[in-house]
């Protein structure tokens, strides 16, 4: 049990989800750079791919 909670507790889980955040906020930012489609479309991608490495951190955390 102690040591689930001190791998639950390992620094890389909290480092991912730090970088998966960064990611995020990066694609809410580029999502207002502009009108162009391609912002858009480049902002989709870049908040979808940080909400599948902060979703990884936290079931890594819970498991």
């Amino acid at each position: 049990m102690n040591n689930s909670i001190e791998e639950a507790n390992a620094p890389r889980h909290y480092i991912l989800l730090t970088v998966a955040i960064i990611i995020g906020i990066v694609g809410v930012y580029l999502r207002f750079a502009g009108d162009a489609p391609i912002y858009n479309i480049l902002a989709n991608i870049i908040l979808v791919i940080g909400v599948i490495i902060a979703l990884k951190a936290v079931f890594t955390i819970m498991k």
